[in-house]
């Protein structure tokens, strides 16, 4: 058995040319991304993109039960411990890869495929949104829940939340509410349902593609392959929980300020299981959470794609200095007592001036780790 956090193959096609295909590997963390297999993934994905017998990529996880369930926060969760008010080097290492390599799948120069099947949140999110064609099936359950540790929506959320339509992005970051494939498809999160069964039959198909050499062409192609399979699967798509609950989160999320907001989606009286779990997170998450992802959005609306990296990576080393991150994964993740100590106790509470050292930027422009980020 293969022990390697991240596996990959290459899927020699019927014409010569090759499917790279990665694998994540940790199936008793529901194949959480630590920064080892963010350093493994990198190289591998830039070589495979200079390589001319590489026709596309495929990502996938290990296990019935995830993609990718978030980012591995306990490895960080000893520096933080041990340096209070300061962000050390792995820290900023683990941010600074992570969007790097997801800034890379955003802007790839070949189809690149993501299989999202059961959970898909935080980091796995970051993983699968980019990707040029993206699959969910009925297993699908992908959700950006960071406000339960005292994080933020980061991993490019800045930029799919901010351009959600209807205050979406925002509830979402809010609440960490979870959504299914209908609704990832109504938010242009997936591409394409497929029913999970099909999983192997799809790399089948694809294996007896003839690629060429024109990337276009590759794009229609495998368009046209998992048009055929969501052709044979959509009648089992589940119904969308966003279009059942659109007016509820059109009445809450149509106030002017973060404070009345949250207020609202709290005072919400429904008999909706989704809605109560939405509630739930929110009174019990915390409360520098919501302001930031308030602020973020409304900042990013007008950044470009490699500005809301840069951004985010301001914000999570930001998190990681002022102690609001590592108390929530103590309390969710470490001592697992789902009891953190929030620095203030409602969204009300939170100072103006708090949430301005947040976005004040720790670097200069020519200093940013992500200076480099969409410079060609």
């Amino acid at each position: 058995m293969n022990k390697s956090p991240v596996i990959f193959d290459e899927v020699t096609c019927l014409n010569d040319k090759k499917i790279g295909l990665i694998t994540l590997n940790v199936p008793e963390k529901l194949n959480a991304l630590s920064l080892p297999m963010i350093q493994l993934m990198l190289p591998k994905m830039k070589a495979w993109q200079c390589d001319n017998q590489i026709a596309l990529v495929i990502i996938q996880g290990v296990g019935d039960r995830a993609f990718c369930a978030g980012g591995d926060i306990v490895s960080l969760y000893s520096d933080m411990v041990e340096n209070p008010e300061q962000y050390t080097p792995q820290i900023e290492s683990f941010f600074t890869q992570e969007y790097q390599l997801d800034y890379l799948i955003h802007t790839y120069q070949k189809p690149c495929l993501v299989w999202g099947s059961g959970f898909v949140m935080g980091g796995g999110v970051g993983l699968m949104v980019g990707a040029s064609h993206k699959v969910v099936t009925e297993t699908t359950k992908i959700a950006m829940p960071e406000i339960a540790i005292g994080l933020y929506p980061d991993v490019g959320a800045s930029w799919f939340l901010s351009h959600m339509p209807e205050n979406i992005g925002l509830f979402m970051g809010m609440t960490g509410a979870m959504i299914n494939a209908a609704d990832a498809k109504q938010l242009d999160l997936a591409t394409h349902f497929v029913l999970e069964e099909q999983q192997l039959n799809i790399l089948d198909a694809l294996v007896a593609v003839s690629w060429g050499d024109t990337v276009a062409l590759n794009h229609e192609k495998l368009s046209t392959v998992l048009g055929e399979f969501e052709r044979h699967s959509v009648f089992k798509m589940p119904s969308s929980l966003l279009r059942e609950h659109q007016s509820i989160i059109n009445d809450v999320m149509n106030k002017d300020n973060v404070v009345d907001i949250a207020q609202a989606i709290i005072d919400l009286e429904s008999e909706s299981e989704w809605i109560k779990k939405a509630q739930h997170s929110l009174s019990q998450g915390s409360p520098y959470s919501a302001h930031i992802v308030y602020r973020q959005l409304i900042e990013a609306k007008n950044l470009s794609l490699a500005d809301c990296f840069r951004l985010e990576l301001n914000l999570s080393l930001r998190c990681a200095q002022n102690g609001e991150f590592s108390e929530g994964v103590r309390a969710l993740l470490v001592d697992k007592d789902k009891a953190p100590k929030w620095q203030c106790k409602s969204v009300s509470e939170v100072r103006a001036e708090t949430m301005d050292w947040f976005f004040e930027p720790i670097f200069s422009a020519t200093e940013h780790p992500l200076r480099d980020l969409g410079i060609n």
